[in-house]
């Protein structure tokens, strides 16, 4: 008997690898234990919103590896590039938004510091390497690297046939996407960027290179994964249509993701401009009157 698929077990049929799940949970405890001890010392810099930030992307990242989208991933293009979506720009920047260096090393054991940790950072390797990941260039080229190779239609389709490179595929997303975020947010206590204008064509020429991809899988005419065609189809969706949804889907989202940062940043670099003219001005005033 063929199992048929409804359209309520996109939402309900989950399938939780315990493995992962408990490594998230232990990376959650771990920030939060450190979160409530920096909260002594620097609770303005550590309000609630960071812990909720890095919670929500742990979670993100259950329902990524967990959900109905992991699920349905090989036989629906359309749910495999919505998990995606989520490795990529909703996980690591909620992550990145929890300031997560300074709790995360609070919340270890004094033993793992004291002992496999502190000879990396008194070398002062760790934090040079992690100054050069993040550096737009760097953080830019790997993102879109890892982004445009693993969709290459052989690349995607050797990932489908094997768990274990399908695993690294999506760990390639997931933390070149940490490093994509990691300048734009600048969270605490990385340095920020000489100037926040950098900023903006850093997320429009990924924006870019999401609908050069996006576009592609629409409007290609013809099938570029070969093996959701020969699966059975849920729902009756062909493996075209299908496809074309995906790349809707990424185009939208996609660039909703980038484009909209990219607005507030231009509107916060404004403010902070006309603000510091508007004290010119006063000072200049106080000036003459006096």
């Amino acid at each position: 008997m063929i199992e048929t698929t409804t359209p309520a077990d996109l939402f309900t049929r989950w399938d939780i690898p315990w493995i992962v799940t408990s490594e998230l949970a232990l990376t959650a405890l771990i920030y939060t234990r450190g979160w409530l001890r920096i909260r002594r010392t620097r609770r303005a810099l550590f309000p609630a919103s960071r812990l909720a930030c890095f919670l929500g992307g742990i979670l993100a990242l259950f329902a990524a590896v967990a959900s109905p989208l992991d699920t349905f991933s090989d036989s629906l293009l359309f749910m495999h590039m919505a998990q995606h979506f989520v490795l990529m720009s909703i996980a690591p920047p909620l992550i990145v938004l929890g300031a997560p260096v300074v709790p995360m090393l609070r919340g270890l054991p004094r033993w793992i510091i004291r002992e496999p940790l502190h000879p990396l950072f008194r070398t002062r390797a760790l934090p040079a390497i992690g100054r050069f990941l993040t550096r737009p260039r760097v953080a830019w080229l790997a993102m879109n690297a890892a982004y445009i190779g693993w969709h290459i239609p052989r690349a995607y389709e050797f990932a489908l046939a094997s768990e274990n490179w399908h695993n690294f595929e999506h760990a390639c997303f997931f933390f070149t996407n940490l490093m994509f975020w990691w300048p734009v947010i600048c969270p605490w206590p990385s340095r920020p960027l000489p100037s926040r204008w950098v900023l903006i064509p850093y997320l429009l020429l990924a924006d870019i290179v999401n609908t050069g991809i996006s576009g592609f899988l629409c409007f290609a005419g013809r099938l570029l994964y070969p093996s959701y065609d020969i699966i059975a189809r849920p729902l009756g969706l062909s493996a075209l249509n299908d496809q074309t949804a995906a790349g809707a889907f990424m185009w939208v989202c996609g660039s909703m993701v980038y484009l909209i940062p990219a607005v507030a940043i231009v509107i916060q670099i404004l403010s902070a401009s006309q603000l510091r003219h508007a004290v010119v001005l006063k000072n200049e005033k106080a000036k003459l009157v006096n």
